[in-house]
């Protein structure tokens, strides 16, 4: 998995590049707008604001009218006009210094998670088969047993996440940071009646409550 990292504090960057590179990512640093815009296309863009020569919104904005990229800005600007701005350019998320690295690679993943980003970006992963189960997140399609399921757009995203990684258990708190989002302000009952509705569609064994913890999908559910 390839990030792309647009800094130009070196305090900043390297130990950046250091952790990341630690987490298994390989990274590409770079200093300036220019050199974002001109770089190797990347699985995600980490994004600093304060460039010394192309102020880094530009650089988002070119870089979202280019492709559909994941995007995470990452600056010393705090305030609700810079982050609802920036969201508006296309960044998919905004993290501001000082920020701790565990939290930091938690938005990394869960950024390229909603995406639909994998290892290697692969045909492969973008569709996911568990027993009978077929989640297609090109055609947002999703069948049991060749039968089309009609699904709506969050019951989808949310049987595509657990469907990417079967057997995992997943926490209530990640599933809706990373299905709904992290500034989600809403009552977590959501997702029960998400899971409700699923397993209502899908057959219960499809997806398994973990009490007190969340919900996995078993790779080999049992027979309904």
């Amino acid at each position: 998995m390839r990030l792309l990292v647009v800094e130009d504090d070196p305090a900043i960057a390297e130990p950046l590049r250091t952790g990341l590179e630690r987490e298994g990512f390989e990274i590409d640093l770079v200093t300036t707008g220019e050199a974002a815009l001109d770089a190797a296309p990347a699985d995600l863009v980490l994004l600093d604001l304060g460039l010394p020569d192309i102020d880094g919104g530009v650089v988002c904005r070119e870089l979202r009218s280019r492709s559909s990229v994941p995007i995470i800005v990452v600056s010393a600007r705090g305030d609700e006009i810079d982050r609802v701005s920036l969201l508006e350019l296309g960044a998919d998320d905004y993290v501001v210094k000082p920020f701790g690295f565990r939290e930091l690679t938690a938005r990394v993943r869960a950024v390229l998670r909603r995406a639909g980003t994998t290892e290697a970006d692969t045909p492969a992963r973008e569709v996911s088969r568990v027993g009978d189960l077929l989640v297609d997140r090109r055609t947002r399609k999703v069948s049991v047993a060749g039968d089309d399921i009609g699904l709506t757009p969050k019951e989808f995203e949310l049987l595509a996440y657990l469907a990417a990684d079967p057997g995992t258990v997943h926490t209530r708190e990640h599933i809706i940071s990373d299905v709904w989002d992290e500034h989600w302000w809403g009552s977590t009952k959501t997702l029960d009646v998400h899971i409700a509705s699923l397993r209502k569609k899908l057959g219960a064994s499809r997806i398994e409550t973990v009490r007190g913890v969340g919900f996995t999908m078993p790779e080999q559910p049992e027979a309904t």
